[in-house]
């Protein structure tokens, strides 16, 4: 399936600007790398090539990228076949003595072995480049067609006066059998399958060689466009899907030296990709993954990032996440433009473990809809410490294997600052030698500590080379965590410490309930308490039954308990009161009444919308009906009224500080809403 050019577009540094540039750099600097590896499923040797590939890739992030071609005699086209058009013509368009093989940058005439590819991308890297490249592919999942656009800007003179754009599709996750690979790179085996990365599918640009453009002087910006619709499978015979969640797109420059082969390459850069659909609301998953922050508490966040892929700004969604059986759920307000992203948060409560988290948008500007993506999440045990002052010292003991070098170790806060660190240490003599490291780290009161201890080749300090083992202790001697048989932990493995004042007390506030309707209610209450308690909630009943229920809840950045649930009956009284518990012991604050809403009663709770939230100087308030709006921080104190004329309202809040406020909405049918909002500057 080829490709058609919507338009070409260069513009001179001192012609009149029909459009500037929206992806580009202007600013001088280095080349990109592109490695083209000449590569095949029987190839005995390929698979340490495509293992050199990767470690440039992490080495370089941003800046190298690799491709493998499947093309020549160790190509089959049994299943997955692999080969193309393309990568047979840019195959054949170089000097080939063996397999595996490559291409950096286009740089030789004939393909280079392996060991030659670091020592010449470290110098193609090093060069300054005559462009920069960049861009965007707008795809839409449900028709498979890519919009994709490619900006060149020239921020020197090319020695040639006419280069070449090549665009193509690579995809990753292609299983399929490979030999040599247990031996070269078994990293890259799942369950006895090869898995196949950056594999070249098709080339976008009018040939395998890419297309002319021009000027190629400084200051020329190159604007070029090209629909694409993506095959369902590429490759005859006994072709491979083309997966849409396993491509990504990279374009690079080249001039044309002597021979057909446009090179050498100049430049390269990999596109955004972003899913777009011609539907008005179409919001998309983008990320889905566990805050990096450490909590020594059964409470997790879900960081998501959700990207708008239709024509209307979204301004509300419903997220759930689904751990464990339980459904934790999460709504949003603000404002996301097309192809704009936002940030949710879900707050999940888990026990000890790993487990996989489902993701779910399932509702989008007031209307239903449905998303789904997975993440792993952990919640670590962390070890109970208390101390008198204001900083604690650890004594760590490691006992490396031989191979003393492979192992490193880190201590870091909950923000992830970094506390101390060791290793690598040295390689010993003796097939199965040790030796003891003593190493000290001050840690501060009222933190997660995390210890994370790493072996470069994935099998510990033990066993077979020595047995090693790691050991913490705090100033007493008193063992935090591990012994002397915890050295078989394979390439990491992390302990939590809950580091707190000796005496700490724990004092739980009044309970705030906001967001009232039939069914619904969400609760905050304040937490005085220096450490990490080991569970928090909310105690709620009916006042016409002694029997609670809990709803779980979790403390967000300025200490508040937070919850919410969807259990309630509608027209009925309820208590509620938030507890936090601490070394086994649970703390209350004090009983809250509220009442649920009678059903279909409700226009301003069914129009009512809050934006931006969190805010950093003015809170927009939209709904039927509303007569004023009332503003209280977190302890009960009003702090500003607002009149309302029509339906909306604008409470400017710069005089606020940071931390989450309460807003009562009051209607002029004399219904009452309680919303929270939070101020970060």
């Amino acid at each position: 399936m080829k490709k058609f050019a919507f338009a070409l577009m260069a513009l001179l540094a001192f012609s009149f600007s029909l459009k500037a540039q929206q992806f580009v750099s202007t600013e001088p600097a280095n080349r990109n790398v592109i490695i083209e590896e000449f590569t095949g499923r029987n190839c005995q040797y390929c698979p340490d090539g495509h293992r050199i590939v990767n470690e440039l890739m992490a080495a370089h992030p941003g800046r190298l990228w690799g491709i493998n071609i499947h093309a020549g005699g160790y190509a089959p086209t049994s299943y997955p076949n692999m080969i193309t058009q393309d990568g047979n013509t840019i195959h054949g368009g170089f000097s080939i003595s063996g397999y595996p093989c490559g291409v950096v940058n286009r740089s030789t005439a004939a393909a280079q072995n392996r060991g030659e590819w670091n020592g010449t991308a470290t110098q193609q890297l090093n060069q300054l480049s005559e462009c920069n490249v960049a861009g965007q592919v707008v795809l839409n999942p449900t028709s498979r067609m890519a919009i994709i656009t490619v900006e060149v800007y020239y921020t020197g003179n090319s020695s040639a006066d006419e280069n070449y754009l090549t665009v193509a599709m690579l995809q990753d996750s292609i299983l399929g059998s490979q030999v040599g690979g247990s031996t070269w790179n078994p990293g890259q085996i799942i369950n006895g399958q090869y898995v196949h990365t950056h594999v070249l599918r098709d080339i976008i640009t009018e040939n395998a060689w890419g297309e002319a453009i021009s000027p190629t002087t400084q200051g020329t910006l190159i604007t070029k466009t090209y629909t694409y619709e993506i095959p369902e499978s590429i490759g005859n015979p006994n072709g491979v899907e083309v997966d849409l969640d396993n491509i990504h797109f990279l374009a690079w420059v080249s001039e044309r030296y002597q021979g057909t082969p446009t090179r050498p390459i100049l430049t390269g850069n990999q596109l955004d990709v972003i899913v777009g659909s011609d539907q008005p609301i179409f919001p998309f998953l983008k990320t889905v993954a566990q805050s990096s922050v450490t909590t020594c508490s059964h409470n997790e966040i879900i960081n998501v990032n959700v990207q708008n892929g239709g024509t209307e700004t979204l301004t509300s969604l419903t997220l759930t996440a689904e751990v464990d059986g339980e459904t934790f759920t999460a709504n949003w307000e603000g404002s996301i433009a097309q192809y704009g992203i936002g940030k949710v948060e879900i707050p999940v409560v888990m026990s000890f473990g790993t487990t996989t988290a489902t993701v779910r948008i399932t509702e989008a500007n007031g209307q239903s809809f449905d998303a789904q993506s997975q993440c792993s999440i952990t919640c670590l045990e962390w070890a109970d410490l208390e101390i008198e002052g204001e900083e604690e010292e650890l004594r760590l003991e490691i006992m490396q294997d031989k191979f003393g070098n492979q192992t490193t170790w880190t201590v870091t806060d909950s923000e992830g600052n970094l506390l101390g660190s060791g290793g690598p240490y040295d390689m010993l003599l003796g097939g199965t030698a040790t030796q003891i490291h003593v190493e000290y780290v001050m840690v501060p009161v009222n933190e997660c500590v995390k210890f994370t201890i790493h072996d470069d080749n994935g099998n510990g300090i033990c066993c077979a080379y020595g047995q090693g083992y790691y050991i913490a202790k705090d100033s007493q001697g008193n063992v935090l965590f591990g012994d002397q048989n915890d050295g078989d932990f394979g390439e990491e493995v992390s302990h939590l410490i809950s580091v707190r004042a000796a005496g700490a007390s724990v004092s739980v506030g009044v309970t705030e309930v906001n967001n009232v309707d039939y069914a619904h209610a969400d609760f905050a209450a304040p937490l005085e308490y220096d450490g990490y308690p080991d569970q928090v909630g909310f105690s709620v009943r009916k006042v016409t039954s002694p029997d609670p229920f809990i709803v779980p809840g979790f403390l967000n950045e300025f200490r508040n308990i937070l919850g919410s649930t969807d259990d309630l009956e509608p027209a009925s009284i309820y208590m509620v009161k938030a507890f936090a518990v601490v070394n086994g012991q649970t703390y209350y604050g004090t009983e809250t009444t509220f009442q649920t809403m009678p059903e279909g009663v409700d226009e301003l709770a069914a129009t009512l919308k809050l934006y931006p939230n969190p805010t950093s100087n003015v809170l927009n308030i939209e709904g039927e009906g509303m007569s004023d709006v009332e503003v209280f921080n977190a302890v009960g104190q009003r702090m500003m009224i607002v009149n309302v004329e029509g339906d909306k309202a604008q409470v400017h809040i710069e005089s606020l500080s940071n931390g989450l406020y309460f807003v009562r909405i009051h209607a002029n049918d004399g219904t009452v809403l309680n919303r929270t909002f939070s101020v970060v500057r």
